[in-house]
């Protein structure tokens, strides 16, 4: 399992950001976020698992495990967004309120198209 700096360059580039872009978003260095893009350092499992939930994908895409990148998991924090958590976990608590809000989601999806 190696770690694949082209997975990692090419879930930038769909991001539309530069290298010094995903270095602040990830809180390190350029010279160090160029590194791994570089293939000149390797990323500890962590610190995969750190980018690939800030870039929205998933280790084993970047493992190169899997060819897709989309993630099956998604945190959600208190400080990044109450309101957001907030309806998470009235979810979570109670399915028939969850059952509500998503069908008011799909009748709004099909009122739209």
């Amino acid at each position: 399992m190696d770690f694949q700096p082209k997975r990692l360059i090419k879930i930038r580039e769909n991001m539309g950001i530069s290298k010094a872009e995903a270095a602040r978003k990830l809180n390190m260095s350029a010279m160090g976020y160029g590194r791994y893009e570089n293939g000149d350092r390797t990323p500890s499992y962590q610190t995969v698992c750190f980018i690939s939930q800030t870039f929205n994908t998933t280790p084993d895409f970047l493992y190169g495990i899997t060819d897709n990148n989309n993630p099956t998991q998604i945190i959600i924090s208190f400080s990044d967004d109450p309101d957001l958590y907030e309806l998470v976990c009235l979810c979570k608590e109670n399915r028939n309120f969850a059952n509500r809000i998503l069908k008011y989601i799909k009748i709004g999806d099909a009122f739209h198209e």
